[in-house]
């Protein structure tokens, strides 16, 4: 076996302990990210995927290498049946297998060749190439629409959580005070009523 067979076969080896997760918000960082799996499992690596289709500064996605393959399955299976949320974000992340293609370090298989020529206007396939470059660009525009539409209900759904939270804490604290102030012992001594916890 040659040393180029030997790297593939470890690099193979490596795609199989990964999975690919997509749909994450933009304030996920490596650190909340393997914080949120380690409950899965041994998380090696984070390598969040950069977004070249339009401009965005922050990454979508991510390949997270696992110290084993079975907990790069278990990770699948368990977060492929439930929604799980990443950094209290209401976005539930979609999770799948890693594909060789997603590695931008991937070596080069073994008795791989890859050819490469420019197109001329004579050549049968410049119109192809003029077709797949239109669609690329409505591709852009497009999947930029979608996403700003995406944030932005994200933005209503976390302000909508956030006054739900606050709403919940108020009721939380006269709760309390109705306990605290004794108004609860007057309560139960004008309607007979046995306080809770007594």
């Amino acid at each position: 076996m040659t040393t180029s067979e030997n790297a593939y076969g470890v690099f193979l080896e490596k795609v199989k302990r990964t999975v690919y997760i997509d749909n994450l918000s933009p304030q996920v960082t490596e650190a909340v990210l393997k914080a949120s799996l380690n409950q899965f499992g041994d998380v090696e690596n984070v390598e969040f995927i950069p977004n070249y289709t339009f401009p965005s500064e922050l990454p979508r996605c991510a390949l997270v290498e696992m110290k084993t393959s079975r907990q790069a399955q278990k990770i699948m299976g368990d977060l492929s049946d439930f929604p799980f949320l990443i950094s209290g974000m209401p976005r539930p992340v979609r999770v799948r297998k890693a594909e060789v293609e997603m590695f931008d370090d991937r070596p080069e298989k073994p008795g791989s060749k890859v050819e490469c020529s420019w197109l001329t206007p004579e050549d049968p396939n410049f119109q192809v190439a003029i077709k797949l470059k239109k669609l690329s660009k409505q591709h852009v525009a497009e999947t930029a629409f979608l996403l700003k539409h995406q944030l932005e209900e994200e933005k209503k759904l976390a302000s909508q959580q956030w006054e739900t939270l606050k709403a919940n804490y108020k009721k939380f604290e006269m709760i309390d005070s109705v306990i605290n102030d004794g108004t609860s012992r007057l309560l139960s001594e004008r309607y007979n009523i046995q306080p809770f916890g007594c």
